[in-house]
């Protein structure tokens, strides 16, 4: 991971990602010996081309487009799960995930074992999860259920374990995608105020949804993904009515 001045939490340069629809095809001769952007196989394209941002320390972006634009795809990279075909992305400091929200938890564990697990495997000392396990379990919901297994759990528990979790760790930058879609309106206000908290403490915030009101909320600017491509970087309103402007109401 290339370094960058302090002056950026994240730097996306020349990104590009490249997938394929479907595993089987070959390579003809002419693609072999071409240069890398020749080498291409029937059924690939680009999630991502040519984007290129920089996010300042304390800033809040929301990312708008539609479903399979290459949003989530943006938040992974950031994340360092998924490496570009081209360009590079370079992130000051560590990151909070929130992306496939319930990944990384074990199913035959029970609600203690993996507080213990996913927290230290994001990172965080021992000593620091017994300190906050507490505060976890109770933001969670789940007093009642810490030694029940997690495959036993109802998808609306497991969104909000994750959620505690995550949101306890002190990286400081913090990647939310859709999970504030899920789960019932208490616990959805419980997440914004908890993420209105950290954003009051200065963390960097990079929030992929489709819900306009939430994108308004914590978000000052905004980038618009269309076709893979980064189509305007600019304030959240902009950003939303050009959205409106090309597919109608809402960003879906």
């Amino acid at each position: 991971m290339q370094r960058i001045d302090s002056e950026y939490a994240i730097e996306v340069v020349d990104l590009g990602v490249r997938f394929r629809r479907g595993r089987r095809g070959g390579r003809t001769v002419k693609d072999l010996f071409g240069g890398a952007s020749r080498r291409t196989r029937p059924g690939e394209f680009w999630a991502l081309r040519d984007v290129s941002f920089v996010v300042r320390p304390g800033e809040a972006i929301g990312v708008v487009g539609r479903n399979g634009q290459g949003k989530s795809t943006l938040l992974k990279l950031v994340a360092r799960v998924m490496l570009p075909d081209e360009g590079h992305v370079s992130v000051n400091g560590g990151v909070a995930p929130l992306i496939e929200i319930t990944g990384g938890f074990v199913g035959d564990l029970t609600v203690r074992e993996n507080v213990r697990l996913a927290a230290g495997l994001h990172g965080m000392p021992r000593s620091e999860v017994s300190r906050r396990f507490d505060d976890i379990i109770e933001f969670a919901e789940l007093a009642d259920s810490v030694d029940t297994p997690y495959k036993h759990l109802s998808s609306g528990m497991k969104v909000r374990l994750a959620f505690a979790v995550v949101s306890q760790l002190d990286e400081p930058i913090l990647l939310v995608d859709e999970v504030l879609a899920v789960g019932d309106k208490a616990f959805r206000e419980k997440c914004y105020r908890r993420i209105d908290e950290l954003l009051s403490e200065g963390r960097t915030l990079f929030f992929v949804s489709h819900n306009e009101r939430d994108l308004r909320r914590f978000c000052s600017r905004g980038l618009y993904l269309d076709k893979g491509a980064l189509v305007l970087d600019a304030p959240i309103a902009d950003v939303l009515a050009r959205y409106e402007a090309d597919y109608g109401t809402g960003a879906r």
